[in-house]
């Protein structure tokens, strides 16, 4: 249990260190206000563009998959359907 508080106390400590570090940073930019927001929206759409194509390459490559497994299901279903059917034929 005392773990879980010096853990807690840790992330906790990063988080303010990073914030008052982002902070710091920004305020002493060699850039002026107006560029340094203009670069951070481009680095974030940039981020979000790239994460969206990623989405849709994991999206197609998982239906890609679903596809594929429920063919060979389907065939499976068939050579057992067959398997049966030979069966009873004896």
């Amino acid at each position: 249990m005392e773990n879980r508080n010096v853990t807690g106390k840790v992330i906790g400590g990063i988080l303010i260190g990073t914030v008052v570090g982002a902070a710091l940073g920004i305020l002493f930019a060699p850039m002026d206000g107006t560029k340094t927001r203009n670069k951070i929206a481009t680095g974030a759409k940039d981020l979000a563009d790239d994460l969206v194509k990623k989405m849709k390459s994991t999206t197609d490559k998982v239906k890609g998959k679903a596809e594929e497994m429920g063919d060979m299901a389907e065939e499976k279903m068939t050579n057992m359907k067959n398997n049966v059917g030979q069966r009873q034929n004896f």
